[in-house]
């Protein structure tokens, strides 16, 4: 980790971090997504290293923000906060529904620069190096109310969002108010600070297909149209309610898969603090061992596949299969093994145990 609780080394950050070791890093903790490990492993770079330029040279090149889009549990959130640990840099996730647009009742965008600042111990240097992830940001999407014709959290949200993540100078007052005290504002220049923004943009799919189906020279095929999410291009995110201006504001697009059966397995047994090991855990420090066969793993990620729930799914999956062993297990005197083995998954069977 190269800063300070106060102060992001940049120079430390070019000299030691490379693309392919922040790839290398993110696979220790990610499965899958190799080509989107990538675009963001260089786009990550390419921005901060943009500001150490700045820094010498004095030259101001532009900011490359990054859109996110796939389905649910793809892990796009994990993405970004695994990141900012690898660059150990302060991050703030923050949900575009809560956002509205001035005048309405909700946050407005400033906001999201206030708790970033309250995030960095109100430290303007670091706020100014950090990065900010608005997810569900398909939700502001272009719609109208019905009943008054407003867009109140679509549109409005977007195009206030526009100059701060273009980079905006800002006089923001502390998160929580001090009485009887003078109210201290501190500038914040947002054009330094990375924006990633990411949603599932569901129901995309069938902009995609119309668009596909329009262009000339094209042959349909089965295995494209499984990855339909692969040929988004900004003409579809446009034609799905985001308008031409926020999306040149945001110039990286990076596309999450759906995870397939043998992803999930293996987020469930080799990514880095994976959820067996979290679960192993839990047991093992009343001193019991649990332990799963590879083909009751196997049942838990079909599951996920078949509820189409992502990797997120993977944990309530979990939760549903172990509620009556963690509700029996504590008041188990002597209780030294339990296994989990296929039966227990598929026809609700009791898991073995073995008593010392």
């Amino acid at each position: 980790m190269f800063y300070t609780k106060n102060i992001f080394n940049i120079l430390d950050f070019v000299k030691y971090l490379t693309p392919k070791s922040i790839k290398l890093e993110l696979d220790r903790y990610i499965i899958g997504q190799i080509e989107t490990k990538k675009i963001i492993s260089v786009s990550v770079y390419n921005h901060y290293k943009r500001l150490y330029i700045a820094k010498k040279k004095k030259i101001n090149l532009e900011k490359s923000n990054i859109l996110l889009i796939g389905p649910t549990g793809s892990g796009k959130t994990l993405m970004v906060k695994t990141l900012a640990k690898i660059i150990n840099v302060p991050i703030i996730v923050v949900d575009a529904t809560s956002f509205t647009e001035v005048g309405y009742v909700g946050d407005d965008v400033e906001s999201i620069i206030q708790k970033l600042l309250h995030e960095c111990n109100y430290n303007v240097e670091l706020t100014e190096r950090s990065i900010v992830y608005i997810d569900e940001i398909d939700k502001i999407s272009k719609k109208n109310d019905f009943l008054s014709g407003k867009d109140v959290s679509g549109e409005g949200v977007q195009q206030a969002l526009l100059k701060l993540i273009e980079g905006v100078s800002l006089n923001i007052p502390p998160l929580i108010e001090k009485k009887n005290n003078q109210q201290q504002i501190f500038n914040v220049d947002t054009c330094n600070i990375l924006f990633i923004v990411g949603g599932a943009f569901s129901g995309i799919e069938n902009i995609i297909k119309f668009r596909i189906n329009q262009e000339k020279n094209f042959l349909e095929q089965d295995n494209e149209l499984s990855n339909i999410i692969e040929h988004t291009n900004t003409e579809d995110l446009i034609n799905y309610g985001l308008i031409p201006e926020f999306l040149g504001r945001i110039p990286i697009l990076a596309k999450f898969k759906e995870l397939n059966q043998n992803e999930l397995l293996n987020i469930l047994i080799t990514s880095k603090n994976s959820l067996l090991k979290q679960f192993c855990y839990l047991f093992l420090i009343e001193g019991v061992n649990i332990k799963f066969s590879f083909d009751s793993i196997k049942e838990i990620s079909k599951i996920a596949v078949k509820k189409k729930i992502g990797a997120r799914g993977l944990k309530s999956i979990l939760e549903n299969i172990l509620l009556n062993v963690m509700y029996e297990f504590p008041s188990k005197k002597m209780l030294k093994n339990i296994l989990i083995y296929k039966e227990v998954i598929t026809m609700n069977k009791k898991p073995i145990y073995l008593f010392k």
